[in-house]
């Protein structure tokens, strides 16, 4: 539901003028979100909405697409020549010095960054500055209300459960025919998000050995797909309720098909859970102080723990992104590699950490989901945290 209150007291706690908000035939979905537009109501003509910290927001229209915001509060004015549009533009600039949009800096965080630089450019022409919407973006669209956080609660509960599946059926699959193809494991945790009324935008991500040490690997197109005996086996998968406004469990284990996990294996695994544990107490600490707390802050705090062991080089991705009603959210991702992550982690948000050492041979990547509630508890989801390699042919006997 819009709320116009609650996005104006946000702009006094940021110290913004007005947040004016844009698109163009669906470029800005950020703006999109907040403005309640539905995903067919994509519209042919520019339009813009300025939400000031204090008053009446104010829409400017195209005159064949008028109706564009009539469902939001507001005055209204419309264009239809080019001339029409760039006045209105500086009408709704004037008298704001301080301007959020759908920008970022030398595009340093794509995620935020949908505005393109000819409006920028074409706004800023008339005076104000303009400073990045991220955190407001995710005020509006990356925090959780108490229903969506119970329906992540159902899927951590199911996610977590696929993994008792996926074990039992390599464990079976070994001791009675031999060998396992990494697609039939897909497919039997598919069925299991099926018959859990869940669903995913893709496939999970199930792969042995060195298809391991591919963090985006795709399962089944390895040179040799084939899972036996003595293999080491990274299984990747996220899902969520099949529901309306329902948000997702991303979780990554590993397993080794054997009695005893092999020394290499498990020294790569206890430095990536270390790390995992660090970005954990990193954010735990920083709300038990009442210290506000950015997403890189997060990344270096995980990846610390790998450079310092020497495996810096093989930590090749962020430390974890958001997660809401896509996999990747639009909230702060917890990264100081890809990007330099300004935003803060905020309460009543969601985010992977899930460090990683890649090597040829394997790869060794440990998931989990975190969720400040609006109290700024720190909840880890999903289960146990993974404090060692599964031993598929032990534990599942």
């Amino acid at each position: 539901m819009f709320d116009l209150g609650k996005i104006q007291a946000a702009l006094a706690e940021l110290n913004v003028d007005a947040w004016l908000l844009c698109d163009f035939r669906g470029s800005n979905v950020l703006a999109r979100r907040v403005l309640q537009l539905a995903d067919d109501q994509m519209g042919s003509r520019r339009c813009f909405y300025c939400i000031p910290r204090e008053g009446t927001p104010h829409k400017l229209v195209h005159r064949i697409e008028s109706g564009v915001f009539d469902h939001l509060p507001g005055d209204k004015t419309i264009y239809l020549k080019w001339q029409e549009l760039e006045a209105g533009i500086e009408a709704l600039t004037n008298g704001h010095s301080r301007i959020a949009m759908e920008y970022s800096p030398r595009n340093a965080n794509p995620y935020i960054s949908k505005v393109d630089a000819g409006t920028i450019e074409l706004v800023r022409s008339f005076g104000p500055e303009i400073v990045p919407s991220g955190d407001l973006i995710q005020s509006f669209e990356a925090t959780w209300d108490d229903e969506q956080w119970q329906m992540h609660l159902e899927a951590a509960t199911h996610t977590n459960a696929a993994f008792d599946v996926v074990w039992k059926f390599i464990a079976d699959e070994i001791r009675n025919n031999g060998s396992v193809e990494e697609m039939a494991i897909s497919d039997v945790i598919m069925d299991h998000f099926a018959k859990n009324k869940m669903t995913t935008y893709h496939p999970p991500i199930v792969g042995r050995g060195p298809h391991s040490g591919n963090p985006h690997y795709e399962t089944g197109t390895g040179e040799n797909t084939t899972i036996r005996e003595g293999d080491f086996v990274l299984v990747d998968l996220w899902a969520k309720m099949d529901r309306p406004r329902a948000v997702y469990s991303d979780l990554t284990r590993t397993g080794f098909v054997g009695t005893e996990v092999p020394s290499k294996y498990t020294e790569i695994f206890n430095i990536v859970a270390a790390s995992r544990d660090a970005a954990i107490a990193c954010v735990r600490n920083a709300y038990e102080a009442g210290r506000p707390i950015q997403g890189w802050e997060v990344d270096d705090a995980c990846r610390k723990v790998i450079d310092e062991a020497g495996y810096g080089e093989f930590y090749v991705h962020r430390t974890g992104h958001s997660i809401g009603q896509e996999v990747h959210g639009n909230g702060a991702n917890m990264d100081n590699l890809e990007t330099r992550e300004d935003r803060l982690v905020m309460k009543q948000t969601c985010f992977s950490v899930e460090p990683g050492i890649y090597q040829p041979e394997f790869g060794v990547r440990s998931e989990v989901d975190v969720f400040v509630d609006s109290d700024g508890q720190v909840h880890v989801t999903g289960g146990a945290l993974q404090t060692e390699i599964v031993r598929i042919l032990a534990d599942l006997a």
